[in-house]
């Protein structure tokens, strides 16, 4: 992933140096505006990271120690993480056969006595059928949380996603369509949520930095918080980010299109397929790599083509990497229990990310697809 980066942020960078104002001041605020209205959201926090925003937003919706949390346990392991920060015990909930997202379904399966919120991941940036997951949380008196980190600029049914969302968290590392160098963001439709957010990401401090400096007032520390603050250097670069948006997306969805034609005739990947009525970001450009008769045996191991896939195109000076992983199948929760889990595990061993970036030219594309290829077709 290369950073779209051009002179309007590194302007806005050295402008906001040459302020003297670098933490919490008006560029924060400023940020915050601009993603509001992007993502047509009523308040939007930044904060240091998704898995900050991600930690906040289960502590204002009330998540605490002995409550039961779903999680798509295919996911970046941050999701996972984020319920252990606050105690609470992650019950990880299976993905769709056909999209890495979960479903409404999987989720009434995973429900427990104990449910007290879902997190439900935009995977990849593919938007959620999202309704049916509100309507069951809903329903069941769980507060339902959007992990919309890699879905920016992705909409469902024409809106943004994350529009509407009791509580919406976002990602700006250098993976992400946009990005910040790090940083994070919660949206939500709630003022009083909002200001509480804007309070535990600074220490509990109850008087931000630039009313103190304005006014004098003296701050209280109303509870104990974090010390979660995005600085102003990182918002004045993702306001100019902002303004990239659509181009960006534009721009990569562009290179999604053309890979899906190059590898048209290829009949053992399955790349993406999003929904006619969504628009996805193209975060990442995904593919399942189907196994093969050379790994057959009494317990399949439908990783390993997709594993020297990977190497080829790493001996190829090619930047790939493993699509999905499943936090149950990592170390740090491998002990955890679980139910069954065969579609994330089916994703996690299969899946892998062909670079796609803004830069990346038609002649380095077909370079990718060529040499995939010849990976696909060693030792047939």
């Amino acid at each position: 992933m290369i950073p779209v980066f051009g002179p309007e942020e590194q302007a806005a960078a050295a402008q906001t140096i040459a302020s003297g104002w670098v933490v919490q001041g008006p560029q924060v605020q400023a940020f915050e505006q601009a993603l509001a209205q992007a993502v047509q959201a009523d308040h939007a926090v930044v904060v240091s990271s998704a898995t900050a925003g991600l930690h906040l937003a289960l502590q204002v919706a009330g998540v605490s120690r002995g409550d039961d949390v779903l999680v798509p346990s295919l996911s970046f392991i941050a999701t996972t993480n984020a319920v252990w920060m606050v105690g609470a015990n992650p019950v990880f909930v299976d993905v769709a056969p056909d999209c890495p997202n979960i479903t409404a379904e999987t989720l009434a399966a995973a429900w427990t006595t104990g449910t007290r919120a879902v997190i439900a991941v935009h995977q990849l940036g593919l938007p959620l059928q999202r309704a049916a997951i509100a309507a069951l949380c809903s329903e069941r008196g769980a507060v339902l949380i959007d992990d919309a980190a890699c879905a920016i600029g992705s909409l469902h049914q024409g809106e943004p996603v994350g529009k509407g969302a009791e509580l919406a968290v976002f990602s700006f590392h250098p993976r992400k369509v946009i990005t910040t160098g790090e940083g994070g963001a919660i949206t939500t439709t709630r003022a009083d949520w909002a200001q509480r957010l804007r309070l535990l990401r600074q220490h509990g401090m109850t008087v931000a930095p630039a009313e103190r400096h304005q006014t004098g007032a003296t701050e209280v520390y109303a509870e104990p918080g974090w010390n979660y603050r995005m600085t102003d250097l990182q918002a004045a670069v993702g306001v100019e980010q902002l303004k990239k948006l659509t181009a960006i997306v534009d721009r990569r969805r562009h290179l999604a299109q053309r890979y899906d034609e190059l590898l048209s005739d290829v009949w053992d990947v399955a790349p993406l397929a999003p929904r006619a009525d969504d628009v996805w970001n193209a975060q990442t450009y995904c593919l399942c790599v189907a196994p093969d008769g050379r790994d057959a045996g009494p317990a399949l191991d439908t990783s390993a083509r997709r594993n020297r896939v990977l190497a080829f195109l790493h001996a190829r000076q090619i930047g790939a990497r493993r699509g999905i992983l499943a936090a149950h199948l990592e170390p740090a929760w491998r002990n955890h229990p679980r139910g069954a889990l065969p579609c994330s595990e089916a994703w996690a061993a299969q899946s892998l990310a062909l670079p796609l970036h803004h830069y990346l030219t038609d002649e380095e594309q077909r370079y990718v697809v060529e040499t995939l290829r010849e990976a696909l077709n060693q030792g047939r």
